[in-house]
């Protein structure tokens, strides 16, 4: 079975610290979790400052469902205001191999 990446990448607006971003994000954790056709999600960030929020999907059906969704969660509000909008670059590419520990 090929899964679904969707790879998000930004900065966040100016004042909103990791720590504060972490726990917006961790804010949306029932929903993901809950959304049919999740499998995996991390949160990272750079030395430069950008984030990546990286979720596997079981198909991209799944990926747009939930990304439609989300608007409409209560946890959305305070993570879309803490991210920079101009930033935001969103794709979803097919996971051709995995390798875990």
């Amino acid at each position: 079975m090929t899964h679904v990446a969707e790879i998000v990448t930004f900065t966040l607006t100016d004042g909103t610290s990791p720590e504060e971003y972490v726990k917006l994000s961790q804010a949306s954790e029932a929903f993901v979790r809950s959304a049919p056709g999740f499998v995996h999600r991390q949160l990272s960030q750079g030395e430069d400052g950008r984030w990546t929020d990286y979720v596997i999907w079981t198909d991209l059906k799944a990926a747009q469902d939930a990304a439609a969704q989300l608007p409409q969660q209560e946890c959305a509000a305070g993570m879309m205001a803490a991210i920079n909008p101009e930033s935001i670059q969103m794709r979803h590419e097919n996971v051709l191999w995995k390798m875990t520990a």
